[in-house]
């Protein structure tokens, strides 16, 4: 089971942030990252299944790919902000945190317009 070894691995890499925080705080942030990187290459083969599912469903949907792009880059935006907010926030930095955290909103927000926008063209055809 690979949740076992990612759950290890967290457990050892946090244990040694704890040792070495307070004697070099700059190597506890450079074992989160080190932990991050390892833990997103771990289910970077899992991802591409994943990814296959969504287009194969979207086909047989007869679901555009632009559309299937389009949530699936705002699904990787949600992500990256996130992981990028929590790394800021290990690091000390809550209000980098936050920022980041907008502009990932923002982002989402920006992409998501075609798709609002062919919801509202549908619901105005139904609709005499």
């Amino acid at each position: 089971m690979e949740i076992i070894q990612i759950i290890g691995l967290g457990f050892v890499v946090t244990l040694l942030i704890l040792i070495v925080k307070y004697q070099k705080p700059e190597l506890a942030v450079q074992l989160s990252l080190t932990l991050a990187t390892i833990i997103f290459l771990m289910v970077l083969s899992k991802l591409q299944v994943v990814l296959e599912l969504f287009r194969d469903l979207a086909e047989k949907a007869n679901i555009s790919q632009i559309y299937l792009n389009t949530i699936l880059k705002i699904i990787g935006i949600a992500y990256v902000t996130d992981f990028g907010a929590q790394v800021c926030r290990d690091a000390g930095e809550g209000a980098v945190a936050g920022k980041i955290e907008f502009a990932g909103k923002i982002l989402v927000m920006i992409m998501a317009i075609p798709i609002i926008a062919l919801v509202l063209q549908t619901i105005t055809r139904l609709i005499p």
